[in-house]
């Protein structure tokens, strides 16, 4: 069955040609203008949506409070549609959880893009999850990381990741011991070259230090290198 994306965006015009788009490429998409309408899409479970496309600006609620409030009870990937050029509105999205962002005008393609790579991402977190295999474990002092289960635990504890969260810790857990570039992170996360200044990555290691590390504001697990990158020590 085809993925179902809701977009929460009050610029109709630019919904209706996206749900066009997303519905020509296989997809069942639907466009609500109104946060609050969109919020009550996806408490109703049954039918919920399996992406949210939220644009970041709105006169009701803008969209980090949506993303605040989806994030409360629901890992739903969110995909955020950004039309600001202040790039700290789009840093504050990610780090309350959103998977990615775009910014506007957008390609179509692109867009299309990043929802694909988003939903392979989580239903490989699902499918693993429903699955229960128990191969490809990196074990740590304090940290596993289940490679097929898409989980991670501090000790007994399961640490709540999003799926980008996993797939960036995955790719430094692979890596022990070696610094890695942004642009090396995002070619081997995301499966393709991005800008090699994308500031989001920084945003990412930040909210997984704050999930994994004893004391986030003196990581031992993700170290910073200055000038070249990130090294993962699994201390």
């Amino acid at each position: 069955m085809s993925a179902n994306i809701l977009i929460i965006d009050d610029d109709e015009k630019l919904s209706a040609m996206v749900v066009e788009y997303l519905t020509k490429n296989g997809f069942r998409a639907e466009a609500v203008a109104s946060p609050s309408e969109g919020l009550k899409r996806i408490a109703a479970t049954a039918s919920g949506p399996d992406l949210l496309v939220l644009d970041l600006m709105m006169p009701e609620m803008d969209g980090l409070e949506v993303c605040r409030e989806v994030r409360r009870h629901s890992q739903l990937p969110i995909l955020m549609l950004t039309g600001r050029g202040d790039e700290a509105d789009r840093i504050v999205g990610l780090e309350l959880g959103a998977d990615d962002y775009l910014a506007k005008p957008f390609n179509p393609r692109e867009l299309l893009a990043r929802i694909r790579s988003i939903l392979r991402r989580a239903s490989a977190t699902q499918a693993a999850a429903a699955g229960g295999a128990t191969k490809g474990v990196l074990k740590f002092p304090r940290l596993t990381i289940d490679a097929e289960r898409r989980e991670a635990k501090i000790g007994e504890e399961r640490v709540e990741l999003t799926s980008t969260e996993f797939d960036l810790l995955h790719v430094f857990a692979l890596n022990r011991g070696v610094v890695l570039s942004r642009d090396a992170i995002l070619t081997k996360v995301r499966g393709a070259r991005f800008e090699a200044f994308d500031r989001s990555i920084d945003v990412h290691v930040s909210h997984l230090r704050q999930k994994i590390e004893v004391d986030p504001k003196s990581p031992r697990t993700i170290k910073t290198v200055w000038g070249e990158g990130y090294l993962f020590t699994g201390e």
